[in-house]
C-alpha cells in the first residue's frame, strides 16, 4: 500500500473511532486492526495508538470546555488515582501479550450490557462538582489505569460503568471526565513506548489528525444530544466490542 493510501486510512479509521472514544469506548478496536495490517507489530501498534489517543483527548477536552463543561478539580482528582496503575500497566505492556486481558475485558462488556438492560432505578444521577469520590471509585481507578496502560483497548467503558454507577454522574459528565482522565493516564504511558522506541511517528500522527476532529464533533454532539444518545452509541459499541473479544468475527 502505497504512503498517500495508507495516512488516508488512518485518518479515516482515527475520525470514526474518534467519535466512539468519546461517545462511548472502543475505538482501538478499530484503529489496531489497522496498524497492524500496514505492518506494525503488536508493541508498536500499540504505542502508535496510544500517541493519536492523547491527541484526541486534547481535541475533546478543548470541545467540552468551549461548550463550559469543566470540572478541573474532579476530573484531576479521578486522573491522578489511576497514574499508578497506569504506569505499571505500561511497563507490562511492552512485553506481554494481552490475550487473557481480552477475554477478561469479553466478561466484563457483557456484565455492563446486562446492567444496562435492567431497568433504572430512582437513582438521581448529577453533576455536582463537590461529590464525595468513594473508597470503591478510589481502588477501580487505579485497576481501569492499570488496564488503560497495559491495552487501552475498552478501557472507555470501564471508566464510564465507573463514574455513571460507583459516582452516580450522568453521562455527558461521564464522557467529560472520562477524556481527562485518559489524556492524564495515557501520557505517561505514551512515554514509555516512546523511550522503548514503540511508536511510529508518521502512522500516529495521520491516525490522530482524524481522531481529534472525530473527537471534537462527539463531544458536541454528546452535550447536545444528552444521555440518550450517549446511551445508545454505548450500548451498540459495547455489545460489538464483546463479540469481537470473544472471536465471534
Amino acid at each position: 500500500m502505497d504512503q498517500l493510501t495508507s495516512v488516508l486510512l488512518l485518518f479515516s479509521v482515527g475520525l470514526i473511532s474518534g467519535v466512539i472514544n468519546v461517545m462511548a469506548g472502543g475505538g482501538s478496536a478499530l484503529t489496531f486492526p489497522v496498524l497492524i495490517f500496514l505492518g506494525l507489530d503488536s508493541a508498536l501498534a500499540n504505542g502508535t495508538n496510544r500517541l493519536a489517543i492523547v491527541i484526541q483527548s486534547v481535541a475533546a477536552i478543548s470541545s467540552f470546555r468551549k461548550e463550559k463543561y469543566s470540572q478541573f478539580g474532579t476530573s484531576i482528582k479521578l486522573s491522578l488515582l489511576t497514574l499508578p496503575g497506569a504506569v505499571i500497566g505500561a511497563i507490562a505492556a511492552v512485553n506481554t501479550s494481552n490475550e487473557v486481558f481480552h477475554k477478561v475485558l469479553a466478561i466484563i462488556m457483557i456484565g455492563i450490557i446486562i446492567s444496562m438492560m435492567i431497568p433504572a432505578s430512582k437513582t438521581v444521577y448529577s453533576d455536582d462538582p463537590n461529590k464525595k469520590i468513594s473508597l470503591w471509585t478510589h481502588v477501580s481507578m487505579f485497576f481501569i489505569g492499570f488496564y488503560g496502560g497495559f491495552i487501552q483497548i475498552g478501557v472507555g467503558f470501564l471508566l464510564m460503568a465507573a463514574l455513571h454507577y460507583l459516582m452516580k454522574l450522568n453521562l455527558v459528565y461521564v464522557n467529560m471526565h472520562k477524556v481527562f482522565i485518559v489524556l492524564v493516564f495515557t501520557f505517561p504511558a505514551l512515554l514509555i513506548f516512546v523511550f522503548t522506541g514503540n511508536v511510529n511517528w508518521g502512522f500516529g500522527l495521520s491516525l490522530a489528525a482524524g481522531n481529534a476532529l472525530g473527537a471534537w464533533w462527539a463531544a458536541k454532539i454528546s452535550i447536545k444530544k444528552g444521555e440518550g444518545v450517549i446511551k445508545i452509541i454505548l450500548f451498540i459499541a459495547i455489545f460489538i466490542m464483546a463479540l469481537k473479544l470473544l472471536n465471534v468475527f
